[in-house]
């Protein structure tokens, strides 16, 4: 550190030399330094002109590291010099001379070097010997005494010092249980101090008045019996501290008619677990060592459905791995408020607070907490209010996976999903990075809501890789990197728009059912066509109508025109358009004149009639026709084998009694000629349809 300070002043004193006499040299001479320090070395050029340059075991040093003081000298500066020996030389850029040189030369210094040094008197500067040492343990407190020639003298105890102006001293902020290392070290007046004392290590003893337990529960939810099981925990007595220990919890029912009946619980260390009924109960701990009370503290367990005052409005926020609690105190004036907190609900941590708010440290990383916090009374406890899930850092999102990628020529479906892990940071968006091993890289983004991306616009018959990052405020997670080949290159299904092909099968599906449903209804349709029933011409018979004058007179039969009947049943007429409608006689009525308007018809192909021009009265006798129920003659023909129809051949009976002859006037008869008429009467077979 003294070295450029002392370079200065050579400097100065040569360039005061130098003004008198003009030579050429480098200094300082033969260094030796430090590995890795620097060196400064100067070279004074007054007996020539020019500039100057620098070697290095004869091989030329950058000029950037050599400065210009002035015209006659010049400073080199070497940073960090690693080599065990160089020979640096200066020399003149216009002649190539040598104006000087000097070697340097590296040390390390030696390491894990100890040196013990005896002093039983006086140094020769004065310093004394370091003291003797002696430490005594008590229950509250260290003594510490030492022999030494000053009584000005400092103790130090695991990196703490006290000053003393005795040969002993009492150390009483100690803790209990716990090792301390003590070392003395003493000096005179105006003197160095001496060396340490030889540093001892002691124990300290355990102290009845430090012991602190701290007692509380955590209480489970209540079994279909009532019983609840209580989890009691207690601040542990360090386990450096010798001796037996024994913990107790005694049950104590507040209730009257349970009173004296108290259950004993032998627990451990810090820990225990009680089974309580539904109704108020007090847990007594007590602590012995070696068979002597140590300490004791009390704990109230409230009864199920007790009314009990709690903290409101809890707040929870998470800055740099601590968590910061606050809320609102009840009504009622408290002592106090618990607050425990656990990560995995077998492990809790517990502590006293006067305040509405309060920082938990010392968390383990991205790990969810469940806080409580409960008042404290005078003799109870109120219920607790609890923040569930409080996280004490959030890291990186989940792990991203890459679980399908379905090709084709000119694209590729990539679908990915994302593992949830506690405490992790919330997804804002991914982002999909895809290219060839050997052309450019491309990437595109998408939404938190999308687990999948169709890749377009690529070559076919290639190979890419693909890999997805999951970005969150927190930090960004990134999947492992996937390679694909896309398909042949096929140009009827590059045609074959993916749409399309929705759109036509959407529209065929309608069409079948279109088709199936017209279809079924025609072939309900038919089925009812095929069953409905057919005229029967074999049961068909010919007779005679009415005029409807004498219908409404005389006609025995009933007209067919009631609406029950069909088309096939009706009466068909030939020759209608010819004639009038005629009217069957069945009844001659000599008193009645109006029977002489009567006209009077008979089948042409029974009944001969007049030639009309001979204008002779036609005769025609009064044909019965059978009932359906009355035989029929079957009408048979020569040149027809079979004939469905009954024989249209007029039944006749002639009265003996009555002639039914009705004559016709002659104008009439002249105008009107015989019309046949059949009849339909019963064109289905009897019993059906019935």
């Amino acid at each position: 550190m003294y070295s450029f300070p002392v370079l200065f002043i050579l400097i100065v004193t040569s360039i005061c030399e130098g003004q008198h006499e003009k030579i050429c040299n480098v200094f300082p001479k033969d260094q030796n330094i430090e590995v890795g320090s620097d060196a400064r070395i100067v070279c004074q050029s007054s007996c020539v002109q020019g500039k100057i340059f620098w070697t290095l075991n004869n091989i030329p040093i950058d000029e950037r590291l050599s400065n210009t003081i002035n015209s006659s000298y010049t400073l080199l500066s070497l940073k960090n010099f690693t080599r065990h020996s160089a020979t640096l030389q200066c020399h003149s850029t216009d002649t190539q001379q040598v104006l000087g040189g000097t070697t340097i030369r590296t040390y390390s210094k030696p390491s894990k070097i100890s040196c013990i040094l005896h002093y039983e008197a006086y140094s020769v500067e004065g310093k004394i010997a370091r003291p003797k040492m002696n430490v005594t343990a008590f229950s509250d407190h260290l003594l510490v005494e030492w022999t030494s020639l000053s009584k000005n003298c400092e103790v130090k105890y695991n990196k703490n010092i006290l000053k003393s102006e005795h040969c002993r001293t009492n150390i009483t902020e100690v803790e209990s249980c716990t090792n301390y290392k003590i070392s003395v070290r003493c000096a005179l007046d105006n003197a160095p101090w001496s060396d340490w004392s030889q540093e001892k290590t002691i124990l300290t003893k355990l102290n009845k008045n430090n012991v602190k337990l701290h007692l509380w529960r955590k209480i489970a939810e209540p079994e279909k019996n009532g019983v609840r099981k209580v989890h009691a925990m207690w601040t542990e007595i360090p386990s450096t501290c010798q001796g037996t220990f024994t913990h107790t919890i005694i049950q104590i029912p507040s209730q009257e008619h349970m009173r004296g009946v108290n259950d004993t619980v032998t627990c451990g260390n810090s820990t225990c677990e009680v089974d309580v009924s539904q109704d108020t109960h007090r847990l007594n701990l007590t602590v012995f060592h070696n068979n002597a009370l140590l300490a004791k503290d009390s704990i109230y367990v409230p009864a199920i459905g007790e009314s009990l005052p709690q903290v409101t409005d809890m707040q929870t926020s998470t800055l740099e791995g601590v968590i910061l609690v606050s809320w609102k105190a009840p009504v009622q004036s408290v002592n106090g408020y618990m607050i425990d907190w656990t990560h995995n609900g077998n492990q809790y941590y517990w502590k006293e607070s006067k305040y509405t708010n309060i920082t938990l440290f010392d968390l383990l990383h991205k790990k969810p907490y469940n806080i409580t916090v409960t008042p404290l009374f005078d003799d109870k406890t109120g219920h607790g209010t609890q923040a569930l899930h409080i996280c004490s850092t959030v890291g990186d999102p989940g792990n991203v996976t890459i679980i399908d990628v379905q090709t084709k020529d000119k694209s590729a479906l990539v679908s990915w999903n994302m593992s949830q892990e506690a405490c992790s940071g919330v997804v804002v968006n991914y982002m999909i990075f895809y290219g060839t091993p050997n052309g450019p890289q491309f990437n595109v983004t998408v939404d938190r809501t999308k687990q999948e991306i169709s890749l377009k616009d690529l070559s076919p018959e290639t190979e890419y890789s693909v890999c997805v990052e999951a970005i969150a405020l927190t930090g960004t997670t990134k999947s492992k990197e996937r390679f694909f080949n896309t398909k042949k290159f096929e140009f009827i299904l590059s045609l074959i728009d993916p749409m399309l092909i929705k759109a036509l099968s959407v529209c065929g599906s309608i069409i079948i059912v279109l088709v199936l449903s017209v279809g079924l209804c025609c072939t309900i349709q038919w089925k009812k066509f095929r069953e409905k029933p057919v005229p029967n011409p074999s049961l068909s018979s010919v007779a005679l109508w009415l005029s409807a004058s004498h219908q409404k007179r005389t006609s025995p039969f009933q007209q067919f025109n009631e609406p029950s009947e069909s088309l096939c049943e009706r009466v068909y007429m030939e020759d209608t358009q010819r004639t009038s409608t005629p009217s069957l006689a069945t009844d001659y009525d000599p008193l009645n004149p109006a029977s002489d308007q009567r006209e009077e018809y008979a089948d042409p192909a029974i009944i001969p009639v007049t030639d009309v021009q001979n204008k002779e009265p036609i005769e025609s006798v009064e044909t019965l026709y059978q009932s359906p129920g009355e035989s029929t003659a079957l009408l048979s023909s020569d040149n027809t084998p079979l004939n469905p129809y009954r024989s249209q051949s007029s039944v006749e009976i002639t009265s003996t009694n009555k002639q039914c002859k009705r004559l016709l006037p002659e104008k009439q008869q002249e105008k009107t000629a015989p019309v046949t008429v059949y009849i339909t009467l019963d064109m289905f077979e009897q019993g059906q349809g019935r």
